[in-house]
């Protein structure tokens, strides 16, 4: 048997830590859903179908790479789907999957506690931030 130091064991144990930490379902969808357009695009798709067009004007602040690199994601996890119709132009369509949708209520249940928490987060951001400066 041989003897490990203290700093192997702390090694080990974070090793097995991540690996836990990375196959946690939890953790990999708030992962997902926690990427800056994610929300705003579920919320869009939620109220129906949208062309590529609509959510890039819907989502001004988004980039063209940024948008379309969410959206393949999303489409990659399986909660919306895309459909592109031959046209001059082409035509494509997002829409949430039956998966997608399911997921709308738990988002929208997360904007309904942020709406009614923020402030408080706010104040005790404010306290916590005073407090490091004078302690």
């Amino acid at each position: 048997m041989t003897t490990r130091t203290a700093a192997q064991r702390r090694a080990e144990a974070r090793i097995t830590f991540q690996a836990r930490f990375a196959d946690c379902p939890t953790n990999r969808l708030l992962d997902r859903i926690g990427e800056k357009w994610v929300a705003l695009i579920l919320r869009e798709l939620a109220e129906g179908p949208r062309r590529y067009g609509e959510l890039d004007r819907t989502l001004a602040g988004a980039s063209q790479k940024m948008l379309t690199q969410t959206l393949r994601r999303l489409e990659r996890d399986g909660l919306l789907a895309r459909t592109v119709t031959p046209a001059v132009p082409v035509r494509v369509d997002y829409a949430l999957t039956p998966l997608g949708q399911s997921l709308v209520p738990v988002m929208q249940a997360v904007t309904r506690w942020a709406e009614q928490n923020i402030e408080q987060i706010d104040v005790a951001r404010e306290s916590y931030d005073a407090q490091q400066l004078n302690p």
